[in-house]
């Protein structure tokens, strides 16, 4: 079983080298090298492999999935690892072959939070145009490497992740504006804000674009977390009139 990367950006060197311990893998980057363990090939072939984990951005999938259409090995299985799940899912169905399988994965972790490994890490699994022997082929593969499963629809996923990733990705991105520095006194939760910013930060400006746009609850999430500093804001005003009296 061969498995291929299709992109070599910050997650996907990362998820190439996690998946060469359990597995041979290729890759295929117009611009990066292939990590250790990796071997680097062109388009052609790495549309050739028996598994094809998609590690291009959200925004681009759309054109990737045209490219490779006619290239894909009859039977393969074609995963995206976005980091939301109703759009790629979709776009896929629209655009690749009906002869290859289709599934919506979403590593939750990346180079920072699994910089010490992945073991117990959670990994969502949509089970979309896929059979069971070929869904039970990737679940065999993520057991190996140890992580924690997760099934579930892509409307629950993009769900679940507006009101976990979304807001992460939003409140360190926002908290980042602020310039915060390190503190001789700092506790231990505002060390923890130093590091949301870090974590969310070193990913790349297009993946929060991304994040906040084809998720469909992002929206709401962002009205709701504005509509909820209004309702302390207006609490601490209520406070001090009170005091003032």
């Amino acid at each position: 079983m061969v498995i291929g990367i299709y992109g070599l950006g910050r997650f996907g060197s990362f998820w190439a080298s996690t998946l060469s311990k359990v597995a041979d893998v290729q890759a295929y980057s117009r611009s990066s090298e292939a990590p250790e363990g990796v071997r680097a090939v062109t388009e052609e072939e790495i549309c050739k492999s028996d598994i094809l984990f998609l590690c291009n951005s959200i925004s681009s999938v759309e054109e990737v999935c045209k490219r490779i259409s006619p290239k894909l090995k009859r039977g393969a299985i074609v995963a995206d690892t976005c980091s939301v799940k109703v759009y790629p899912i979709q776009v896929m169905r629209d655009n690749l072959p009906d002869y290859v399988h289709i599934l919506g994965t979403h590593p939750m972790f990346g180079p920072d939070s699994g910089r010490y490994g992945v073991q117990n890490l959670p990994i969502a699994v949509c089970a979309e145009r896929i059979g069971q022997r070929e869904l039970d082929r990737i679940l065999d593969l993520f057991t190996g490497l140890e992580l924690r499963i997760e099934q579930l629809t892509a409307e629950d996923h993009d769900h679940e992740a507006a009101y976990s990733q979304g807001i992460t990705h939003f409140i360190g991105r926002t908290l980042n504006l602020l310039h915060l520095k390190p503190s001789r006194i700092s506790t231990t939760g505002y060390e923890d804000l130093l590091d949301i910013i870090q974590q969310t930060c070193n990913d790349r400006w297009q993946l929060f674009l991304d994040l906040q746009k084809y998720n469909p609850y992002t929206e709401e999430m962002r009205k709701k977390l504005h509509s909820s500093i209004e309702e302390m804001l207006v609490k601490l005003d209520s406070i001090d009139s009170i005091g003032d009296n």
